[in-house]
């Protein structure tokens, strides 16, 4: 039975949406999409509908190759995202990513308050290029990540609301393990993501970072900056319980793989200047082979 219809997915033009959101988890989130297909089937389709949803939107806004300006890109991400946010109200949608985010959100009764806070975090993008303190990227990060954690446990499941807090630090930890493995692109788009004051206390500069040359004070900054990811991926780790157990080696997985960015960085001794850390084809096997396994014996009870 393929996944569509074991989550009880018939209609022809739902269907095809949901086939498309999974074309975009494939071809742009090679490890979320791994961790997905550790799911019981009936849960996967969801999992890439709300995939499909936040791509869209980050492509609006970090369109490389298009032509539009930066109001441009505004104005199109305000058209669809509240023609998104009106359908969801609405409970049906003909727009090609809106039908399986429509469904999903019905089905799971997910908070529109956390598609309306990921569009504002999208819309930051558009106007915000840097971040004082942690304090004031949370309010970026909150609505670019933590929401799409507590979205996940609607559709994971979970057997104690503990989970949903969990959910938003691990949510948390792997944007900024994304932020630091991406400083070098993030600078290309005109973007520091990592807060300035911290930076200024490990003695860089907006100067010395956009010079691309790593030098003792970016690797002081860089070291706390994983620390940070570090903790926030163990404070997390405990809520995994709290979830559906045949959900849980899709975290677990998700969780080491993800937070896992931050140990290519230090293998490839901070030079994120010069090289993009990547995980290892032979680490993606080593976390996911153990996780398949216990994945099956969850489902089996």
């Amino acid at each position: 039975m393929d996944e569509l219809t074991a989550a009880g997915i018939f209609d022809p033009e739902l269907r095809a949406s949901y086939k498309e959101c999974r074309r975009l988890n494939s071809l742009h989130g090679k490890t979320y999409y791994l961790a997905t297909s550790l799911l019981p089937k009936a849960k996967r389709p969801h999992v890439h509908a709300l995939y499909g949803f936040a791509r869209y939107a980050d492509e609006i806004v970090d369109d490389l190759d298009s032509s539009r300006t930066t109001e441009e890109k505004a104005s199109l991400l305000t058209s669809w995202g509240d023609g998104i946010l009106a359908d969801i109200r609405r409970g049906t949608s003909s727009d090609i990513i809106g039908r399986a985010l429509v469904d999903t959100a019905t089905r799971f009764n997910i908070p529109i308050e956390l598609f309306e806070a990921f569009l504002h975090s999208m819309a930051m993008d558009l106007t915000v290029s840097e971040y004082l303190s942690f304090d004031d990227l949370m309010e970026y990060v909150y609505g670019s990540a933590a929401v799409i954690g507590i979205q996940m446990v609607h559709i994971l499941g979970a057997t104690d609301p503990q989970a949903y807090e969990s959910a938003k630090k691990l949510g948390i930890a792997f944007q900024l393990a994304n932020f630091i493995r991406d400083v070098d692109e993030d600078l290309n788009r005109g973007r520091i993501y990592l807060p300035l004051n911290e930076l200024l206390i490990a003695g860089v500069t907006r100067e010395a970072l956009a010079a691309r040359k790593l030098t003792s004070e970016i690797k002081a900054a860089l070291i706390y900056q994983i620390a940070r990811v570090r903790r926030l991926q163990a404070e997390a780790a405990p809520g995994i319980a709290f979830l559906d157990p045949t959900s849980q080696p899709c975290v677990v997985a998700a969780s080491e793989l993800y937070c896992g960015i931050v140990d290519e960085v230090e293998k490839i001794n901070y030079e994120i200047f010069t090289h993009r850390a990547k995980t290892a084809t032979w680490r993606r096997l080593n976390v996911a082979l153990p996780a398949y396994i216990r994945a099956v014996r969850s489902r089996r009870g």
